[in-house]
């Protein structure tokens, strides 16, 4: 009976040694994945690849567009937070996203 109690002792130990191991082991890897640094700015679509036109696609139109930032006079041609370049406040794109 002994050499029962002694084997289920030994396997308790190794159950709960091998299961802090994993658990230290995966505290490490879990704070090297939650550190987080600066957000890296993304580049900007062109115009190309954003199919944009400088005429308004039926009432959407950039000018009430939330990526849209106007230029010095209401039409004058601003520019855009997610697309490169000159962009008239009546263009159209498509990553248009109607202001709230």
């Amino acid at each position: 009976m002994k050499e029962i109690t002694d084997t289920i002792n030994e396997s308790r130990r190794t159950l709960i040694r091998n299961g802090i191991t994993i658990a230290a082991v995966g505290a490490v890897a879990a704070t090297g994945l939650l550190k987080s640094g600066p957000a890296r700015a993304q580049s900007k679509a062109s115009q190309a690849v954003a199919m944009y036109q400088p005429t308004p696609h039926g009432k959407d139109q950039c000018d009430n567009c939330i990526h849209f930032v106007p230029g010095k006079t209401p039409t004058a041609n601003g520019t855009c937070k997610v697309v490169e370049g000159d962009i008239a406040p009546q263009g159209w794109c498509v990553m248009y996203a109607r202001k709230a």
